[in-house]
């Protein structure tokens, strides 16, 4: 019986080629979308899952009141391991501090690469549960290094790495005692490529070692594994209070609250807001989701559209089948095995396109997905899927065509009836308003993000470029300032504490005329040499910029906008402000520049002239300069000064642009939906137009005869069309908003979102799905009306 059910329904898509291959197609891109979107979230939702024990490991965080509101810092001072290990040992298997910056020059002999890496405690490689390839994963020794299996690949080809001695960032000699199979992509620390010891850097780092108050930095990291017998919740309101024990008076001020933030939260739940977690990532996960439901719903849609449209050349198997005995529980079985089997050729098909576009979807997504093909979760869940898709797709027309009267069908006098059109024209409505909301959201998407970079910056990143800063090239400094812009190469050089792009220092010693004693703040500090105004060419609101011709300057500061009126300073210029005790005059106030995100406002910024403790150099490269003749020389001139470092260079634009990835990321996966769920929507309205031509071929050859002209017949079939398409607008337009709206809510630079947006949306709807019914409106009005009513 159940082979019979398949061949009559094999044969039902054959008799029905066209019909048959929109429902696939649109079935098939519906799907596609579906399993790309699945295998995105289960990327993001198994992120950290590769570590053994990612359920009992934290990272200790803080709560602290600053700038009148409460922060959370995910940086602690390194004090607080060995205080967590002393007082509060019993709750944790595990306690690691470590010091990661992002890239670090490794060499071996003469081949150095960049390479990312950290400084971690002993105990980092079983809480993070490295997978060894070779050697030993213990940091007992202070000249240990870890390589990644990548990054001993680099250095070494297939030759044993163990006891190999390498150097980092030109100074520290570390000994290769053993190789960890790469960490994941979908994981923290993702791109790790070594790890060495905490006394590696404890013992070479000057401004950790010779700290005044090792407990005011917070510039560390600290993750910990927990006991079985405990959990976060009891943990984080013991070892609450523990830093704030052990802070001066001063740093007492600001409040702080540890805390233990669980890896699963790590990646999707990032964000807090006057410290309460209030999400993050997970948003993505849950609003993509929606996306992929509702695009397999809309070719669900065109599932049921079409078969139910085609009801009349239904009725009469129907009538015949139940006249010869068949009941309405076979008849609905029958209807189900045809969209079972259209469901599972769309699968197939979706399969082989989501191969196809893995590698696309892969670059836009910024990931290494594949599909699961050993999985038996996958194919489990894509059972499931079927069966689901199949039921959901196949349930209207299942029901609705075995209702059928057989006396009315045989008799000739079945009609669909006047509302019969009625739930088709509804299900058109609510494609139509998915689609449209998608267009509204991908256009607001773009509104904002170029809102963002078209903002205001407060200095020129027209050819500036941020350079390395090494012990000789501070040294030779002048040298190298006479050199380059003696060759013409750039117009002018200066040194900093942190680029233009991102703040790396921060301060609460600051205190001003009529500043509350009990305020605890938190204001950027960038340490500054000389011309560094001119080489970024930032904007001077009041005062002037640091000059040589003022030896009073390395007592002076400059303050950006946001400082001036945090501290409500009405005539700033000559103010004395101190810091941690040394007196400062305010010699100039700068427009704001945006250093850190575009989307929030700037934070205090306070610029003082340090000449020794500087990161970075900037180079503004001179106009009537070729840019890459430019760089090689820059490159000469700084090898000339240090042979030994990797030459190294970012423009600030490239660097200011890296901002912007999330949200285009996001922006072109929504975009990408759209486009594909606007497809899926245009074929159910191809094949509905198809069909109401066909049907209506006898009516538009006597109109044609009495008369009527193409446009006038044009015009007929395709206004209700229409009509719906505006209705979705209406529709989707309020619900579009209060979710952009929703969504605009995270940024606090963000755009107003106007009519013209909602404009641009519905014109766009409409004018696609006039194109789309246009072609057969237009091909049923030019038709010979001989042809059609020569039966007659």
């Amino acid at each position: 019986m159940i082979r019979n059910y398949f061949k009559i329904a094999w044969r039902s898509l054959r008799k029905s080629k066209i019909y048959s291959f929109i429902n696939i197609a649109g079935l098939s891109i519906g799907m596609t979308v579906s399993i790309l979107i699945g295998l995105w979230i289960y990327d993001e939702v198994s992120f950290n899952k590769n570590f053994k024990n990612h359920d009992r490991i934290a990272q200790v965080v803080q709560n602290v009141t600053n700038n009148g509101e409460v922060q959370t810092w995910t940086s602690v001072p390194y004090p607080l391991a060995d205080e967590l290990r002393k007082n509060y040992g019993s709750d944790f298997k595990h306690i690691a501090m470590a010091y990661y910056v992002a890239e670090h020059l490794l060499a071996l002999d003469e081949k150095k690469l960049k390479k990312e890496g950290g400084y971690f405690e002993k105990d980092a490689p079983a809480l993070f549960s490295l997978k060894m390839v070779r050697g030993t994963n213990r940091l007992d020794d202070p000249s240990s290094l870890l390589l990644s299996e990548s990054a001993a690949k680099a250095y070494f080809g297939n030759a044993d790495p163990i006891n190999k001695l390498m150097k980092i960032d030109n100074q520290m000699n570390v000994k290769v005692t053993g190789v960890f199979k790469d960490l994941p992509r979908n994981s923290v620390y993702a791109n790790l490529s070594f790890m060495a010891t905490w006394e590696m850097v404890y013992n070479n780092t000057q401004w950790i070692r010779t700290m005044e108050d090792p407990w005011r930095p917070n510039a560390f990291t600290l993750f910990v594994q927990l006991n079985d017998n405990t959990d976060f919740a009891a943990v984080s309101a013991k070892i609450k209070d523990a830093k704030l024990k052990k802070v001066s008076e001063q740093l007492a001020k600001k409040k702080p609250e540890l805390f233990l933030h669980p890896m699963s939260n790590w990646h999707l739940r990032s964000e807090f807001r006057n410290g309460v977690n209030v999400g993050g990532a997970i948003k993505y996960v849950w609003m993509f989701g929606i996306i992929g439901v509702f695009v397999l719903l809309l070719a669900c849609i065109n599932f049921m559209n079409l078969s139910t449209a085609r009801s009349e050349k239904r009725a009469k198997e129907v009538g015949i089948r139940k006249t010869m005995g068949s009941f309405r529980k076979q008849l609905i079985i029958q209807f189900f095995s045809e969209s079972f089997l259209t469901v599972l050729f769309s699968f197939v098909l979706s399969v082989l396109f989501v191969q196809l576009l893995l590698p696309f979807f892969n670059s836009v997504a910024d990931k290494e997905m594949s599909i699961l093909w050993a999985n038996p979760y996958f194919w489990t869940i894509s059972s499931i899927f079927i069966i689901i898709t199949a039921l959901v797709a196949g349930s209207y027309p299942a029901f609705y065509l075995s209702s059928f009267r057989p006396v009315k069908v045989l008799k000739g006098t079945f009609k669909a009836g006047r509302f019969a059109a009625l739930p088709r024209k509804a299900l058109v409505v609510v494609q139509f308003t998915v689609s449209v909301i998608l267009i509204i959201g991908t256009i607001i998407v773009y509104e904002q993000i170029q809102f963002a970079k078209n903002r205001p910056v407060g200095y020129s990143r027209q050819g500036l470029v941020n350079l390395p800063l090494t012990p000789e090239i501070h040294k030779h400094f002048d040298a190298i300032k006479t050199e380059l812009t003696g060759s013409g190469a750039i117009a002018s050089i200066a040194q900093a504490g942190s680029p233009t792009t991102s703040t790396w220092s921060s301060s609460s010693g600051f205190s001003w005329k009529g500043k509350d004693p009990d305020l605890s703040i938190d204001f950027s500090n960038v340490g500054v040499s000389y011309d560094y105004g001119k080489t970024i060419g930032w904007q001077i609101k009041e005062g002037r910029d640091f000059s040589r011709d003022f030896a009073t300057d390395t007592s002076a500061v400059i303050l950006n906008e946001a400082a001036v009126n945090f501290m409500q300073l009405k005539n700033p210029v000559g103010e004395t402000i101190s810091w941690w005790g040394t007196p400062l005059t305010v010699v100039g106030v700068i427009h704001n520049m945006v250093m850190n995100s575009p989307y929030d406002e700037p934070r205090p910024t306070v610029f003082n002239l340090s000449i020794d403790e500087q990161s970075i150099t900037l180079a503004k490269i001179n106009p009537s300069s070729n840019i890459k003749d430019a760089v090689a020389k820059i490159e000469t001139v700084f090898k000339k000064f240090e042979k030994d470092q990797l030459f190294d260079f970012q423009f600030a634009d490239d660097e200011y642009a890296k901002k912007f990835q999330d949200e285009e990321r996001i922006g072109k996966l929504a975009g990408f939906f759209a486009i594909l769920a606007i497809a899926i929507s245009c074929l159910g309205l191809f094949g509905l137009s198809s069909f109401v031509a066909a049907q209506r071929t006898k009516e538009i050859g006597v109109r044609k005869v009495l008369g009527a002209s193409v446009l006038g017949v044009w015009n007929l079939l395709s206004k209700d069309f229409i009509a719906l398409v505006f209705i979705s607008f209406l529709i989707a337009a309020p619900v579009a908003w209060y979710m952009m709206n929703n969504w605009l809510q995270n940024y606090t630079y963000r755009i107003t979102i106007s009519w013209e947006i909602f404009l641009l949306a519905g014109v766009l709807a409409i004018a696609i799905a006039l194109i789309t019914v246009s072609f057969q409106s237009i091909k049923a009005a030019v038709a010979n009306p001989v042809e059609s009513l020569r039966t007659e």
